[in-house]
C-alpha cells in the first residue's frame, strides 16, 4: 500500500446531495486536488472513500461544503481515517441502497440559465428542445418512483438515452453527468396538440399550433412538470371571461406567468405589476413562486385577472417548456392550476382530457409521465419577507430540522381545507406539497398517495398518526380508519405549535390564533384565539366575543350570515336584502340550525358584507381580501373593549365597529381602513391585558387572517412600538397548509411532557 492509500478517509455526506449535480463536483474536486478513491450514492447521502497527502485531504473537505453546488446542501456526517486499498485514480460508483437510510429529496428545480441558453442557440444540440435539463435543474419529486434517485426508478425509464446523450450521462466532467432526467430530441420525451376535429400534431408544429390557438383567444390545457395549466392570453379579456365561465370560477384570482426577460429576468415583469425589492426576489426565486404583487395601472392586462383587488399572482417560466410557449407567443399568459375547483392538479393524459374537455379548446401534451402532482407555490410578501400561502412544485417536499427528536415516527394529517401531510421521525419533519380540499373522491385519492409516497420514499413507516379533533374532516375520519394509534390536536393549538416550532428558542409564547374556524373543545367555532404556553402546554387566555351564526357552514360563502350575526347579537334592528333574511332572523332567534362562534374570520366576512355590501362571495376569503384591497391608506379607529367573560377569559369586543361599519358618511374604504386599525389596536391592548398578569417573551401572529398584510404588518408594528417581540410564520404557510407540521410538534412535545 502506498503513502497515498494509508493517508485515507471515510466520508459520509448527508443533506441535498441527491439530483443536484453533487457526485460529478466530487468527482472534479477530487481530481483538482490529485487524490484517489470513489465516491456514490448510498440510501439518502453520498459515501466517499478518498486518499491523498494529508494536506489535500484537508482543502476537499472544505472545499466540498464551501463551494458546493448551487442547489446542494451539503453536511459531513462522518469524516475518519481509514486505511484503503489501492486506488487508480478516482471514480464515480453506481449507486447502493444497502446502508441505513437518510433521504433528502431533491423538489423540482427550474430550467438553468445554461439550459435556458441552449433552448436559443441554434448550434446547440437541444435548440428549442422543451424537456432540455442538466444535474442543477428539471423535475426531480414528480418523476422519481423510489431512491436511491437513479433514472431506472424515474419516470424516465422508458425513454432509454441515445448514444450522444449517453455520452454525456457517462462524463463525469460534463455538467448533465448522471443528470437522470437527461434526454434530448432524439431519445427523450415529445410534445404533441390535440383539438377536436384536427390531426395530432407533434414537436415544433404542436407547439405553434398552441401559440396559433392562444393568438386566437383560445383555452390550452398545458402538460407541465407537475401537472397541468389551464392557458389563455392574459391581455384577453374575452378569453379570460369565457375561461371563468367554463371553469365556474366567478371571480377567484387568476395567476399570470410573463416572459422572462432582461439582466435579472424581471423586465417584462415590472412592465405589468410594480413589485418591491423583496416582491422581485421572490419572483427570481430559484422556488420560482407565483408572488401576489400591486397591480400596475394601464399595463394592458385583463381586468378581470383578479376583480376587485389591488394585488396579481405573477410568476416566472420555470420549465424550458414555458419559456419556449413564452417566448413564442410574446405576452404573458393565464396559467391557472388545471383541476376542478379545489381538487389536486390533473397529471394524468387521459383523465386530463375527460375532465378538462369543456374548458380547454386544445391540448398541449407530452409522454413523460407524471409521478405525483405539484401545484405552484404561491407566496405573498409580508413585513419584509416572503411568507408561503401555500407550498408546492419547486419547495416541496419541504424539509425542517427538529429542535429535538420525535419519541417514534409519525404522520400529521392536517387539516380539511388547504390540505398538507407531514412526516416526522428523529429530528426531521418533511411537509408535503399542497394537496387541495379534501372534498372529493380525488382528493382523498391524492391524500392517501402521497401519505404513502413520503413513508415509501423516505423508508419511514409511521407509527403514529397525528390529526385535528374536528370528527368531520376527511384527513382525520382517514386517520381514525387506518388502525394505528392516533393523537388528535385542536386546530388553533396545531397552529401555535407551527409557530413556535419555526422559533424553538422562543420558551413561552402568547400566540394569536385568527383564522376562519377550527372546532374547539367545547364544541363551538373557535376562531379569534389569544393561547399562552408553549406547545405541549398551550392554554386559552383570550378570544372575541361570540355571536351565533345561522345556515351553518352557508356562512363561509354568504357573509350577510355572518354580518346579520353581529347585528342581532348587539340588538340591531337589522334586515339583510338577501334572499332567505327573513327566515334566517326567525331562525336564529329560534336558535334553530345556529353556531356560537368566536371566528375573526367570520368577522371580517362580516365587515365586507356591512362596509362594501358584499353578500354572496365564489371563494374562500373573498370577502376580507377585498375589504383590504378596499382600504384607504389612512383612517380612524374605535377603541374596543376588553371583557373578562365567566371563565376568565379576555374577550376583545366588536359591537363598537358596527356603526361606522354601517355609516354612510363615511367611504367604504374609510370604512374598511378602519375595521383594520381597529382590529390591530385591539390585539395589541389585548396583549397587554394578558402582560399585566402573565408573562410571555414573544408574540406568534398564525392562522390565515394573518395573510391579511395590511394588518399583519400593522400588528407587528404596534408590538415593535411597545418593545414586544413578534414572530410571523416564514417557512410553513400561516393557514391550515401549515397546521400538519404544527400537529408534529404538538405531538413531539406531549411525548416529551410525559417522561
Amino acid at each position: 500500500m502506498d503513502e497515498a492509500a494509508a493517508n485515507g478517509r471515510r466520508i459520509l455526506v448527508s443533506g441535498r446531495v441527491q439530483g443536484v449535480g453533487f457526485r460529478p463536483f466530487v468527482y472534479r474536486i477530487a481530481h483538482a486536488h490529485g487524490l484517489t478513491g470513489w465516491v456514490r450514492n448510498g440510501a439518502g447521502r453520498v459515501i466517499i472513500e478518498i486518499a491523498g497527502a494529508p494536506e489535500a485531504l484537508a482543502a476537499f473537505e472544505t472545499v466540498l461544503i464551501k463551494e458546493a453546488p448551487p442547489l446542494a446542501r451539503p453536511r459531513i456526517d462522518l469524516s475518519e481515517p481509514a486505511s484503503l486499498g489501492l486506488f487508480h485514480g478516482f471514480e464515480i460508483r453506481h449507486s447502493e441502497g444497502t446502508e441505513e437510510p437518510d433521504i433528502h429529496l431533491p423538489p423540482d428545480l427550474f430550467c438553468c440559465a445554461e439550459c435556458v441558453a441552449e433552448l436559443s442557440d441554434p448550434s446547440a444540440r437541444r435548440h428549442r428542445y422543451p424537456f432540455t435539463n442538466c444535474t442543477q435543474c428539471g423535475p426531480r419529486y414528480t418523476i422519481i418512483r423510489a431512491l436511491p434517485y437513479d433514472r431506472p426508478a424515474t419516470s424516465m425509464a422508458g425513454f432509454p438515452l441515445c448514444p450522444d446523450c449517453a455520452g454525456e450521462y457517462s462524463d463525469p466532467l460534463d455538467r448533465r453527468f448522471h443528470a437522470q432526467p437527461l434526454a434530448c430530441p432524439a431519445c427523450g420525451p415529445r410534445l404533441s396538440f390535440v383539438r377536436a376535429g384536427a390531426a395530432e400534431e407533434h414537436g415544433e408544429q404542436a407547439l405553434a399550433a398552441a401559440v396559433a390557438c392562444l393568438s386566437a383567444g383560445g383555452i390550452v390545457a398545458v402538460k407541465g412538470i407537475g401537472g397541468y395549466h389551464l392557458v389563455c392570453d392574459a391581455r384577453d379579456e374575452a378569453a379570460v371571461a369565457r375561461l371563468r365561465s367554463r371553469k365556474h370560477r366567478p371571480t377567484k384570482p387568476f395567476a399570470v406567468m410573463i416572459p422572462q426577460e432582461g439582466i435579472d429576468g424581471l423586465d417584462a415583469v415590472r412592465r405589468f405589476v410594480s413589485p418591491d425589492a423583496a416582491e422581485a426576489a421572490a419572483i427570481a426565486d430559484p422556488a420560482r413562486p407565483i408572488v401576489l404583487t400591486a397591480k400596475r395601472p394601464g399595463s394592458g392586462l385583463a381586468a378581470g385577472l383578479a376583480p376587485g383587488l389591488a394585488e396579481l399572482g405573477v410568476f416566472l417560466p420555470y420549465s424550458p417548456l414555458h419559456h419556449l410557449l413564452l417566448g413564442d407567443f410574446g405576452a404573458p399568459i393565464v396559467a391557472t392550476s388545471g383541476n376542478i375547483s379545489g381538487e389536486p392538479v390533473i397529471t394524468d393524459e387521459d383523465e386530463a382530457h375527460r375532465r378538462l374537455a369543456q374548458v380547454a379548446d386544445a391540448f398541449l401534451d407530452h409522454d413523460r409521465p407524471i409521478v405525483r402532482p405539484a401545484d405552484d407555490s404561491v407566496v405573498r410578501v409580508i413585513a419584509g419577507k416572503a411568507r408561503p400561502i401555500r407550498i408546492g412544485r419547486g419547495v416541496a417536499p419541504l424539509e425542517i430540522e427538529l429542535a429535538r427528536p420525535l419519541a417514534e415516527p409519525t404522520l400529521a394529517v392536517g387539516g380539511h381545507m388547504k390540505g398538507a401531510i407531514a412526516l416526522g421521525w428523529g429530528r426531521r419533519a418533511v411537509v408535503s406539497p399542497h394537496i387541495g380540499e379534501l372534498d372529493s373522491p380525488r382528493s382523498l385519492a391524492v391524500f392517501s398517495q402521497v401519505a404513502a409516497d413520503l413513508q415509501a420514499l423516505y423508508a419511514v413507516e409511521a407509527t403514529r398518526l397525528v390529526a385535528d379533533v374536528h370528527p368531520d374532516y376527511a384527513s382525520t375520519r382517514w386517520a381514525l380508519s387506518d388502525g394505528r394509534p392516533v393523537t388528535l390536536v385542536q386546530h388553533h393549538v396545531a397552529h401555535a405549535s407551527a409557530i413556535a416550532g419555526e422559533n424553538p428558542d422562543v420558551a413561552r409564547w402568547l400566540v394569536f390564533a385568527w383564522d376562519g374556524v377550527g372546532l374547539g373543545p367545547d364544541n363551538e367555532l373557535w376562531g379569534g384565539e389569544a393561547l399562552l404556553g408553549a406547545p405541549g402546554g398551550f392554554h386559552r387566555v383570550g378570544s372575541i366575543r361570540q355571536f351565533r351564526l345561522v345556515g351553518g357552514d352557508k356562512a363561509g360563502r354568504e357573509p350577510w350570515r355572518s354580518a346579520a350575526g353581529l347585528m342581532w347579537e348587539a340588538c340591531h334592528d337589522w334586515l339583510p336584502e338577501a334572499e332567505g333574511g327573513a327566515i334566517a332572523r326567525q331562525a336564529w332567534e329560534k336558535r334553530v340550525r345556529t353556531l356560537s362562534t368566536s371566528s375573526i374570520g367570520r368577522l371580517f366576512d362580516a365587515a365586507a358584507a356591512l362596509a362594501l355590501g358584499i353578500e354572496r362571495v365564489s371563494f374562500e376569503g373573498e370577502g376580507p381580501m377585498r375589504l383590504e384591497a378596499m382600504a384607504e391608506d389612512t383612517g380612524g379607529f374605535v377603541d374596543l373593549p376588553i371583557v373578562e367573560d365567566g371563565y376568565g377569559l379576555l374577550r376583545l369586543d366588536w359591537a363598537p365597529l358596527l356603526s361606522p361599519l354601517t355609516d354612510p358618511t363615511l367611504s367604504p374604504g374609510g370604512r374598511a381602513a378602519l375595521f383594520h386599525e381597529s382590529l390591530a389596536r385591539g390585539l395589541v391592548r389585548q396583549a397587554l391585558a394578558v402582560a399585566r398578569h402573565q408573562a410571555f417573551d414573544a408574540v406568534g401572529l398564525c392562522g390565515g387572517v394573518f395573510q391579511n398584510r395590511r394588518l399583519a404588518e400593522r400588528v407587528a408594528a404596534l408590538f415593535v412600538a411597545e418593545g414586544i417581540a413578534v414572530h410571523l410564520p416564514e417557512t410553513v404557510p400561516a393557514n391550515d397548509g401549515g397546521l400538519a407540521f404544527g400537529q408534529l410538534i404538538e405531538a413531539q412535545a406531549r411525548d416529551a411532557r410525559s417522561l
